[in-house]
């Protein structure tokens, strides 16, 4: 099956979502300890919107939170990319860097790798000037892939999505 990627880096292959995709993200988003730092599990009619969206953002500015497949076998592991994001505070709207992968997929650096090929991607082909992360301060798995792609640490926050979740709220913006 042709994947048609996008870009590359050296483990990992970029691509615009595909409706084969759409059950293999919703087991992602309903692992428990994949979704720790979220406040809730994404159902499977959840996952398809959000793909849906995915797919009209990146027809529209260029970028999404890209479906990611590990090369050497061609398995989907989950996504990685950049945002438009437009929620209330005070840096949005900004392009943001995210990630989620399959559990059997950490520890191995893809997180890493990947965001890193992205920034290029974004800094070098879609001449964007600056991205912003962010994560509840009690993720400190994504805190420090932040830290190890070059970001800094702006600010912390409350998250407007998260209000109310005291394990949640409090979260820090990176920026590169």
């Amino acid at each position: 099956m042709n994947k048609n990627y996008l870009f590359t880096s050296a483990r990992l292959g970029f691509r615009d979502w595909q409706e084969a995709d759409v059950p293999l993200m919703a087991t992602i988003n309903a692992d428990p300890e994949v979704m720790e730092f979220f406040p809730g599990l994404v159902t499977s009619e959840e996952t398809a919107a959000s793909i849906g969206r995915m797919k009209n953002m990146l027809a529209e500015k260029g970028f999404c939170y890209f479906a990611v497949d590990e090369l050497e076998h061609g398995e989907f592991i989950g996504f990685i990319g950049l945002a438009w994001q437009t929620y209330e505070s005070e840096f949005t709207p900004c392009v943001d860097i995210g990630w989620r992968l399959a559990k059997k997929y950490w520890g191995k650096g893809y997180a890493t790798e990947g965001a890193k090929r992205c920034l290029e991607y974004a800094f070098k082909e879609l001449g964007l000037a600056n991205i912003k992360a962010t994560a509840p301060k009690a993720n400190l798995k994504s805190i420090r892939v932040m830290e190890k792609i070059g970001m800094k640490k702006q600010l912390e926050f409350i998250h407007p999505r998260l209000l109310g979740n005291k394990r949640l709220e409090n979260c820090v913006c990176y920026e590169i």
